[in-house]
C-alpha cells in the first residue's frame, strides 16, 4: 500500500474515533445532567403548615413522626391564632396545609382565608379529629368531605372508641395516596356513624362494626386537592409504617 493511501486510511480512522469519542462524551454529559436533575428533583423540599389546637394529642410522638419524613419541612400554626395566620401568610412560602385540629368557632373573615387558599390551589390534608371541627359551619363539611356529628342524644350522633385493632382496606391501590400499600392492621381510635358526602372518592375502608365503613377519601374543591385520613389518634397510629406512608403520599399528592 502506498504511503499516501495509508495516511488517508489512518486519517479516516482517527476522524471516526474522534467522532465516536465526542458522541460518548455527549452521552456521558447528558446522562450526568439527567442524574443530577433527578437527584435534585427527588430532593425537592415540600413545605407544609401543620394546624393544631382544639384537641389534645401526643405532641412529642406526632412531631417525631413528622421529623422522620425526608424532604418535608413544616411550620406549626396553633389555634386560636392559626386561622388568622393562614390568611396572613404568603402562599408562596408553603405547598400544602395539614390540619390536625378541632376548633369550634371561626369568623367570617377567617372563612375567606380557606377559600382564598382553595382558589390558589393549595392542597389540604385533614387528619383524624379534624372531622369534628366547626360544627356550626355548614360549608366546612363540603371542604373536608364529611362530618363527625357531635349532637347529643340524637340518632345522628357520631361515636368513637379508643384502642381498636382493625383492618384497613385499600379501595384504589393505583391512587397516588395509596400506591404501594396493601391491606394492613392498625391499633387506633375508630369513629362510627360519621357523615361522608357522596361526591368524595373513597380510598380507605374497614369492616369493623364500631367504625364507619369509609375512613379515608380524596376530594376536589376549587383548584385544590383534599385528602382526609381517619386514623391517627396517637403513637400507635403515628408509628405504623403504613400510616406514615399514607400520610407522606397524601402530602405529596395535594402539594402538586
Amino acid at each position: 500500500m502506498c504511503g499516501f493511501c495509508f495516511s488517508a486510511s489512518a486519517m479516516k480512522a482517527r476522524t471516526r474515533n474522534f467522532h465516536e469519542l465526542n458522541m460518548k462524551r455527549s452521552q456521558l454529559l447528558i446522562f450526568s445532567f439527567l442524574t443530577v436533575f433527578s437527584v435534585f428533583a427527588s430532593a425537592k423540599n415540600t413545605r407544609i403548615l401543620i394546624v393544631t389546637g382544639g384537641h389534645d394529642f401526643d405532641r412529642k410522638s406526632f412531631f417525631e413522626m413528622l421529623d422522620s419524613f425526608q424532604n418535608i419541612s413544616y411550620t406549626e400554626l396553633k389555634h386560636p391564632e392559626a386561622n388568622w395566620q393562614l390568611g396572613e401568610m404568603n402562599p408562596k412560602t408553603f405547598d400544602a396545609v395539614v390540619f390536625y385540629d378541632m376548633p369550634k368557632s371561626i369568623s367570617e373573615e377567617e372563612k375567606k382565608s380557606y377559600f382564598k387558599l382553595l382558589k390558589l390551589g393549595k392542597g389540604f390534608v385533614f387528619l383524624h379529629h379534624s372531622l369534628a371541627s366547626y360544627q356550626d359551619w355548614n360549608e366546612f363539611k363540603t371542604i373536608i368531605g364529611g362530618k363527625y356529628h357531635e349532637e347529643q342524644n340524637s340518632p345522628a350522633s357520631s361515636t368513637y372508641q379508643h384502642d381498636i385493632n382493625f383492618k384497613v382496606k385499600i379501595t384504589d391501590p393505583k391512587h397516588p395516596v395509596t400506591k404501594g400499600i396493601n391491606e394492613f392492621e392498625i391499633l387506633d381510635e375508630v369513629y362510627g356513624n360519621t357523615e361522608v358526602l357522596p361526591g368524595v372518592i373513597p380510598l380507605l375502608t374497614t369492616d369493623h362494626p364500631l367504625s364507619s365503613k369509609i375512613i379515608g377519601w380524596t376530594n376536589k374543591i376549587e383548584n385544590s386537592r383534599i385528602v382526609y385520613l381517619q386514623p391517627g389518634h396517637d403513637k400507635n397510629g403515628y408509628f405504623n409504617p403504613n400510616y406514615q406512608k399514607l400520610l407522606k403520599q397524601a402530602i405529596i399528592y395535594v402539594s402538586k
